[in-house]
């Protein structure tokens, strides 16, 4: 199944984005969009929430990794909250926990932005 759902909520001084579905070669034209869309707006923090994510390939990691670089270059910051046990596998086998902040909550994630 590849779902391309990533909704959005106001939360504090961030923005939060909770993504649902496969994070895959197929889903990977509409979620860089959509993040490319939310970077946009100009929000200085930004938490992913994929505890609803089934199934990250190489593909859906690069996604991730392009949006972070997306919000650096625009001195925003992007981290990571609820990351299901297979993606935060794939997360740290690759290395990319080095630049991917992981928190274990969305409310954890928020506390490192001064709610």
């Amino acid at each position: 199944m590849t779902d391309r759902s990533v909704g959005t909520t106001a939360s504090g001084r961030c923005v939060v984005a909770r993504v649902s579905g496969d994070m895959d070669y197929l889903t990977a034209p509409v979620l860089r969009a959509r993040f490319k869309e939310l970077l946009a707006r100009g929000d200085r923090f930004m938490v992913l929430e994929l505890s609803e994510v089934a199934f990250c390939d190489s593909v859906g990691l690069n996604v991730l990794l392009e949006a972070w670089r997306q919000a650096e270059a625009g001195g925003a910051v992007l981290v990571l909250a609820c990351v299901p046990l297979p993606v935060q596998r794939i997360l740290e086998m690759t290395g990319a926990t080095q630049v991917l902040r992981v928190f274990a909550t969305v409310t954890d994630a928020e506390a490192v932005f001064g709610r």
